[in-house]
Order: structure tokens, then sequence, then C-alpha cells
């Protein structure tokens, strides 16, 4: 017969590998949270967020209106500064870029970039996991900030 003493040693060992192994996981689980589709503002875009090469990028995957209305072609990157990157089309334009992988914690990730094709600027940019499950986009330019809430594509 095991003495209770004994009986409680395993749960006890098996309990602290469990808590350790959420502990080393927890970082990994909110760039998991991240990473997926997510639809932009009024359902405009969808953005698939993923990792490419160190950091996290977003690329346009699907837009509500693909095609231009004045010459019924798929959409370009037509306000691009960079005049050879205007013809390329917005589906499978990178618009977020540098974010780091781990992030800053709490869930937020900070540093990236933020490509807007419907005036060509790039702007500083934010992210942060809200508890709703939605994503908080931010974008700043000296001291002015603006951002928009995404919900994520099922």
């Amino acid at each position: 017969m095991i003495s209770g003493r004994n009986r409680r040693r395993p749960v006890g060992v098996a309990l602290g590998l469990f808590v350790a192994s959420l502990l080393w996981l927890a970082p990994g689980a909110a760039e998991a949270q991240i990473l997926g589709l997510w639809s932009t503002k009024e359902g405009k875009s969808h953005v698939r967020i993923e990792p490419c090469g160190d950091n996290l990028c977003g690329t346009i995957v699907w837009l509500k209106e693909p095609l231009d209305e004045s010459t019924g072609e798929p959409k370009v990157d037509k306000y691009n500064k960079d005049e050879g990157q205007r013809t390329k089309p917005l589906i499978g334009l990178k618009m977020l870029t540098d974010f780091p992988l781990d992030g800053d914690g709490d869930n937020k990730w900070s540093g990236g970039r933020i490509y807007n094709p419907e005036n060509g600027k790039t702007y500083r940019s934010k992210l942060k996991l809200l508890e709703t499950g939605q994503l908080k986009v931010s974008g700043c330019v000296l001291f002015f900030c603006d951002g928009q809430t995404w919900d994520r594509v099922e």
C-alpha cells in the first residue's frame, strides 16, 4: 500500500511541470492569437497576419471592392510614392511590416509600420489584441495617432 505522502509527490511534480510549460509557452501563445485573417474597418479588406522572417507581416488577401470603378481592372497601389510600385495589385500587398514576433507583452506589438494604400503613406504602428478578441491597429505621425479595430475572420 502506498502512503498518502508518496501519492501526493507525483501529483505535485506533474502540477509543477504543467505550470512551467505554461510559462514557457506564454510568449508564443500571444503570437498565435494574432496570427490569422482579420477584417479591416467596415470590412473593406481582409489582412492575413503571419510570420515573415524574424517579424510579423500583414498582407491584403481580399477586397470588398476589388475592381477599380473607372477601369474595371483589379485595384492597384496607385498612390504609392514609388512610381514603379503603382501598377502592383492591392491584393498581395504587405500593409503591416516589421512587427516583432514576440511582441511587447500584454498582447501588444509595436515598432512596426502600416502602409495605407488609400493615400500611399506609411506610419509607425502598434497592434493590441483586445479582451473582446478584436485587434486594435494604430498608426502615428509625429504626435498624431489614429486607429481602428479589426475583427477576426473565421
